[in-house]
Formats: C-alpha cells, structure tokens, sequence
C-alpha cells in the first residue's frame, strides 16, 4: 500500500523533476482574494499571477495546497460524514503553467504520472472534455491511446471554468476512475453520473480566452495551465479504497477517536467518529494558521467546524472533551508535510480544550431546551423558528447544530420563523441605540450592518490585504461611485485597519487598485463591528464591488503597538509602587505619545515617577513575548486579568500577557487592541509629565521608541547649547548654573543694600529733598527706581529713627508700577494719619484704597509715572492742603 503521505511526495517529485518550482502551500486565509472566506483550490494562491499582476521568476510550479469548504458557495459542512468523499478541509495536488507549455505537454504529464509512475490500470480511466475542444479530444487519442467511447463530451459548465465573469477562462478535461461494476453509477455525462462508480480524481483546466462580462472577447496571449487532483480521492484508490474515510489518515484519526471514546466507528456512530476525524483536520489547520474562534466571519466559521465535531464527541458518550486528546495523531500523520502543526500543537490543544469544555455547558442546556421544545414534534414536523432563536439567542446555540440535533429524527426548523425573530431583535437593538442619544447618522450604519454583516478585522495577523467595497458613503449619504478630490468613506468586507476604540486611535494608510490611490487618514468602529475607512481619493475611481489593496501606515501602526503596549506595562507599574487602589480611569493611544489617567489621591513625588519609569524600562529590556489567549469576560476575570476602562465586551474578549514577575506574568489585561510582538517592540518608555485630571484622578503622559528617542535628543541639544552659552562642558552646566544663582543673589542683596542706602541718607532723591520742613512737621520723602516693594517698611522704620519726630514716605516705582508706604513718629499720629498719606498718594498712581496704621500704612497704584504726584499730594496733605486726620 502506498501511504498518502507517500503519494504527496511522489506527485511533488515528479512535477519537479520536470522543471516544476515545488512551492509550499499558502495559508487557508487567502492573501489576495478578498471574495473568498477561505483557500478553496490549490489554484487560488497563483491567482493575481494567471491574471497578470503579479510575476513568478520561474513559469511552472506545483503544490500540495491546503484547502477548506465550510464557508459562502464553497460549503460542504452538512455533507461531512455522511458520504464518502464530502470533507471541510482536503489537499489539492496541482501543477500550473504559466504561459509555458499547453494542452499537449499538461495531458502528456497527467498520463505518465497516473500510468507509469503510479501504476493505475489503463482500462479503469476515462477523461471528459469540454464539447467544442477537439484539440483536447485529438491530444487524448494521440498520448493516451483512448478510444473515442472513454472520451466524453460535456456541453455543460461543468467542463468550462471561469475565474469571474471577466479575466481568464477555458474548457475543462476532467480525468474519472472507475470503481467497477459493483457500485452503483454510469459515466459522466450519463443519467445516472451522480452514482459513486466514477470519481474524478483530476481536473486539468486550459486557460486560453479572456472574457468580459460572461462573454468570450478572445485569446489570451499566453495561455496556461491550472490542474487539481484532492489528495484524498487518489490516495483511496492508490489504496484500494472506495471511501475517502478509509485510507490511511483517516483510519489513524478514526483509531485514536474510537479508543478514546471506546465506542466502535460502525452503525449510526459511524458518521460521528468522521466527522470529529474531518474536522479535527480543518480546526487545526485553520488554528495554525492564525485563525481563532470567535462571534464573526472566519473566526465563526471555525467555531461551527470546531461545535459540530464536540457535538458529536457528545453523541458518542465522551465524558471528557475529547477533540483536543486526538492533536498528537493528527501531527504524527500531517507534521512532517506541514510543520506548522508541530510548532502550533500547544496552540491548538489549549483552543480545542478551551472550546470543548465551554460548549459543554452551552449544548447540555441547548439539548436540555430542544428535547423540552420537541416533545410533542414527530417525524416530518418543524421546530418553531422562535424557539430555535431563543436557543441561538439566550444559550449560544447556532441554527445549524439545531438542524443538526433534529436530522436524525426527520424534524425540520422553521427558518422563516427563526429569521423574523432575528429581525424583531434587530429592530430593538436600533430602537435602543436610538434612545441612548447617539448620533442621528446611526441609522446608516444600523442598515450597512444588518445588510453588509461586521467587517472581519485581518489586522492582528497582517498590516496589508486585498479587500471588497462592499459601500461608500459622501457627506453621510450612500453612493455607487466615487471620484479623484471626493472625501468619503469605505467599508471593505475585511480590513487590516484597526478601528478606533479601547483608546487605541484608528489607522491611517493607503487604499490602492488599477489606476486607483486614496489616502486613508482615519478609521473608526461605527457600532462597535464596521471599521469605516475616511480618507480622500488621489487619482481614479472607486466603486462599490472593487477588489483593492489596503496597507496600513506601518510606521504609525508600530508607534501605535508600542505605546499601547506601555500603557499596560504603566498600569501595572503604578499598582506595584502606588497599591491596587490605583485602576485606569482614561487612555489615549496615539502614535506620538499616549496619555493615561488612573484612580490616585495625591501627586506622584520624583522618586515614584523614577522608580515606575525605571520598572517599565526593565520589563521592556526583558523583551519577552506578548501572547494572546481568547477568554469568556468570566473566564478572564477569573484567571486574574483586569478589565480596561472604555472596552466594550462581548462574549468573548482577548487577553493579553506581558512580561514576567517572580512565577507569573507581569500584566495580564483584556484589550482588544493592536500591540508589540515583544516588549522589546517598545524601545524605550519616557514619562514626560503627571498632573491632576480632576479630584482623585491623575493624569500622565509618556513617550516611547522613536518618539521618546527624539525628545531626549532635543532635551540634549538644548542642553549642549545652554552649555555653550554658559561657556561650559555639559557636564558642568547644573554647577556653572548654581555659580551664576548665586553670584546673582549677591549682586542682588548688593543693590538693595545700596538701594536702602540712598534711601536713608538723602542724595539723590528723585522728586523731593530730605528733611523738609512742611508746616512745622519734618517731612522726608523719596522717589527710587527698582526698589523691591517689601524693603519699604524697613527703610521707614530706619528714617523714624533718624528723623526723631517727623513724616518719611517712599514711592517705589518698579515696571511702570508704583508702591507707596508712609510712617509717621508717635508724638505725630494724632495730627497726620498715614493711612490718609497713602490714600492720597494711591489716588494719584491710579489705585484705589491703601491701608495700614495711623503710624505705619502701604498701598500701590498702576501709574508709576505719576510718583512725583503721589508725593506732591502727600505734602498737601502734611500742609493741610488736602485731606488730613482730625
């Protein structure tokens, strides 16, 4: 017997041993076809190549291509099972010429390789063409010797392929091997080709016309050619098999499924233990190829593959889930083909056990409510299509297990009625959106969303993709078509975009395609699930339907990641140095620098703003991975994750970890936004401010990577150029500064000493001269410039003392602004008031009031260039010329 992973390494062999490039299979998320959910042929990685953007450095290849149908046209889930050659994830062996050789060389290759290397009986095979290709029919008489009765001629579009209705097409000639008489089923082309007695096992397809709009235009100037042969179908007959499910993968899989679960693979468990065999396949390979079970588009689709397998791990009596025990055989029969499933095995154990034990919980209530719900239903009867909502609605449980559950039994459900439920909630969802006061532009997106579904986000994984228009809207009014200077916004049916939200800003980028550019500045999360692309088109015209190129900012994106990822490592830091009382209050992730509120009552002092940028810095040094698990909110708050101040949660939330502390991790936080791979992504983490937000809250600000980088190096040339200011090094600048501080404060006490000196013994006074007689009072009244105001009362006290008996004053002008303070000696107080003495000077500076003691009073005024009328209105006052004390 020839094992299946012998027969891949023969046909790979033996393509390139005749000058074929061996090319490893592509991911099952397909890179540039946005039309499909999943790689569905082997040809779908050399698409753009057939179409001529882009360009291969050799013109043949061939591959081993993973390949899933479990999602859109390309579905074949219900059928998983229960016929003997229906699976969600197969192999397609190919070989593909690229404007190389034609119809002569690709049959000649298929005729050897099936004959002469591999042996099969000439008389078993027959081939189809495509009615109108005698070309193709000549070419099999002449290298395979066939007669014109084992040479069929199909009319139909089954032998005619087309990439779309515009681009490449060609007839089609598929290659049948007949199982015998013993099985039911004529040839193809007959009544009763539907029967299992030929099976195609190889499809050759010619490229050689172009056609638009479903209609042939003409040539193609290099036509080429695109074959697929399912892995599975030749290696059962290779292995003497009729039925898929019988050739050596499959009955390793079986195996390890039956002495797990002790319950033999015949009878009505028969289908079970396949479809848990199949769809182990598919969930793995799907999981090590980045894509995780969730609510949404791929992401559903796996958790649908992943629930019908656990259901039927559930019909067979396994106690424990089970799915997650089969992994170590699936690796030893595919590891070495494809080595991802080695390196994700720990991956893929801890997803399937994760899933298995949640849907437990899920299908015992969902079956418990289902058998209450068809108790009195009988054969050829329908579920209520409210009650199978309520089971999708309230326990989790998709439609399609429903019918899944009912098939056995010959119960139908009501679709029509599960369908209006849907719509009834829906209807409430928009009218409780309305209410809550958001915007009236939400009645768009309730519409883009009911009828578009959310739009799958590839940017975890990815920062560029092709992608659909699936709508375009100007000034908030949908349109078919946009043009070069509109403003608009696109939502693509997925995106490598990151909506706004969770305080993460949106991306910014490029969107591209033939003769098209717009540059994308904004993305935002209308309804928490459309990622709506805002930007402006550069050149060309976009149009709902277009297959385009989105590319993310990735500088922008990267300073994104980093500075989100700091702010879980800043979080974690303040609870370490200020306690647990500290919890985000308020982010914003920018790519310049974020901003992070959290709960604290009082300012953070020098030594706690080092200490916490010094712990951050360390983890960052650290560089150790950040992972990301998928949890229910329960499960990650249970695991000891903090929930994040403006995240939405639904049912199931990612959580991210970071760093190590002692055994654990050091953050462990719900986000659902874009981060660094390592810590080390980061660079370098700089806190450039903390102030308060409001009571209780505090607010800081920090910068990292090149961000950070650049403000320390412009905090250095500042630094350098006030070193060559102070003609110093900068090392010496802190000590030249303290030097000149201090010379200043010399120089300082120096002038207000000579200042006070002026004052007291007379000189040059600026208005009056000292020791005045007025009206029998000695007066003495000064004038001076740049006087500190608060230096007044200590020269008056001094001018008392050496007046005796009398009246000192002092205007002290400093910046156009003027102080005045009068003192009057104790035998004088009855007589002149000094508080009436400022009162007059103020009026004339343009002040109001002043104020003080009859002995000592001061004030001050705007006008300090009416000092001399200050103290003219001083004296007047003293000469009983204006007012004065009784």
């Amino acid at each position: 017997m020839t094992s299946t992973n012998e027969i891949r390494r023969s046909f790979l062999d033996y393509f390139g041993a005749n000058g074929h490039d061996v090319v490893p299979s592509a991911p099952l998320v397909p890179y540039n076809d946005p039309t499909l959910m999943f790689t569905n042929a082997g040809m779908v990685p050399f698409k753009n190549v057939f179409t001529g953007l882009e360009s291969r450095a050799t013109p043949r290849a061939t591959s081993s291509q993973k390949c899933v149908r479990a999602g859109g046209k390309h579905n074949d889930l219900d059928n998983v099972g229960y016929t003997a050659r229906h699976h969600t994830f197969f192999e397609m062996l190919g070989n593909f010429s690229f404007g190389d050789y034609f119809k002569e060389q690709a049959i000649t290759h298929a005729w050897t390789l099936l004959t002469r290397e591999w042996g099969l009986p000439k008389d078993k095979l027959l081939v189809t063409v495509y009615h109108t290709d005698d070309e193709a029919f000549a070419l099999w008489q002449k290298i395979a010797g066939l007669p014109a009765d084992r040479i069929i001629r199909i009319p139909t579009k089954d032998n005619f392929w087309a990439m779309g209705d515009d681009g490449p097409c060609g007839p089609c000639s598929e290659i049948f091997f007949d199982h015998g008489p013993d099985i039911w089923g004529g040839p193809p082309g007959s009544p009763d080709e539907n029967g299992d007695r030929f099976i195609e096992i190889w499809n050759l397809v010619f490229m050689q016309f172009e056609q638009t709009a479903g209609e042939i235009t003409g040539n193609l100037p290099r036509p080429s050619i695109d074959t697929g042969m399912g892995l599975e179908r030749i290696a059962a007959v290779m292995q003497g098999e009729h039925d898929n499910y019988d050739i050596d993968t499959f009955r390793a899989l079986i195996a390890a499924s039956v002495h797990l679960t002790g319950i033999e693979a015949d009878g009505e468990n028969r289908a079970s233990h396949r479809v848990i065999a199949d769809h182990l396949r598919s969930s793995s390979f799907l999981l090590a190829d980045g894509v995780l079970p969730s609510s949404e588009g791929r992401g559903y689709v796996l958790r649908r593959i992943m629930r019908r397998a656990m259901r039927h791990a559930h019909l067979l009596g396994a106690r424990d889930p089970l799915m997650h025990r089969l992994v170590p055989t699936l690796v030893s029969e595919m590891g070495a083909a494809f080595p991802e499933l080695g390196r994700a095995r720990a991956m893929i154990e801890e997803v399937l056990l994760r899933e298995e034990t949640r849907f437990r919980q899920t299908l015992a209530n969902g079956l418990k409510l289902l058998d209450e719900a068809t108790t009195d239903l009988s054969d050829g009867d329908a579920l209520p299509g409210e009650t199978a909502f309520k089971l999708y609605d309230t326990f989790g449980f998709p439609y399609d297990l429903t019918e899944d559950a009912l098939r056995a039994r010959n119960i139908a459900v009501d679709r029509a009625g599960f369908d209006s439920a849907m719509a009834q909630q829906k209807a409430a969802a928009r009218a409780a959106w309305k209410g809550s006061g958001q915007t009236a532009d939400s009645d768009v997106w309730f519409d883009l969303a009911e009828r578009l579904g959310p739009t799958e986000f590839t940017g975890y994984a990815s920062t560029t993709g092709e992608a659909q228009v699936v709508a375009l809207l100007r000034d908030g009014v949908e349109v078919t078509e946009a043009h070069a200077g509109d403003t608009v916004t696109v939502l693509t049916n997925q995106t490598p975009f990151y909506g706004e939200s969770g305080g993460q800003q949106g991306d910014a980028g490029t969107l591209s395609g033939a003769g098209l550019a717009m540059t994308i500045t904004d993305t935002q999360k209308p309804l928490g699930k459309l990622h709506a692309h805002e930007g402006t088109i550069d050149t060309g015209t976009l149009r709902v339907g277009d297959v385009v190129v989105l590319a993310v900012d990735v500088v922008r994106r990267d300073a994104l990641r980093a500075n989100h990822s700091a702010t879980h490592l800043l979080h974690q830091a303040l609870r370490d140095r200020l306690g647990d009382h500290v919890t985000q209050k308020g982010s914003q992730v920018a790519a310049e620098r974020l901003r992070f509120d959290f709960s604290q009552p009082t300012a953070l002092t020098h030594d706690d703003i080092a200490a916490i940028e010094a712990e951050v810095n360390a983890q960052i040094r650290g560089n150790a991975p950040v992972t990301t698990r998928l949890m229910t909110p329960d499960e990650a708050i249970e695991a000891g994750a903090m929930a994040l101040f403006g995240e939405k949660y639904g049912d199931e939330v990612r959580v991210l970890t970071m760093g190590s502390k002692t055994d654990k991790h050091y953050s462990l936080e719900l986000c659902g936004g874009t981060h660094a791979n390592a810590l080390g992504d980061i660079g370098v983490f700089r806190i450039v401010s903390e102030s308060a937000v409001s009571s209780g809250i505090r607010r800081i600000e920090a910068l990292t990577g090149e961000g950070a980088r650049t403000w320390l190096v412009d905090r250095e040339e500042a630094l350098k150029h006030t070193a060559s200011l102070l003609r110093t090094t900068p090392d010496d600048v802190a000590t030249r500064v303290a030097a000149l501080i201090d010379e200043r404060r010399k120089l300082e006490r120096e002038l207000a000493e000579a200042k006070k000196a002026l004052a007291l013994g007379g000189g040059n006074a600026a208005t009056v001269s000292a020791d005045e007689d007025i009206g029998g009072v000695k007066f003495a009244g000064q004038v001076l410039d740049g006087l500190d105001p608060k230096d007044l009362r200590g020269l008056l006290d001094q001018a008392k003392s050496r007046l005796g008996s009398g009246v000192a004053v002092i205007v002290a002008v400093n910046e156009g602004k003027a102080s005045i303070a009068a003192a009057v000696t104790d035998d004088l107080v009855t007589r002149v008031s000094a508080v009436d003495l400022v009162r007059a000077g103020v009026a004339a500076l343009g002040g109001k009031g002043g104020g003080g003691r009859p002995d000592m009073a001061q004030g001050g005024g705007p006008d300090g260039a009416n000092a001399a009328v200050a103290m003219a209105a001083v004296r007047a006052v003293i000469a009983g010329d204006g007012p004065i004390a009784a």
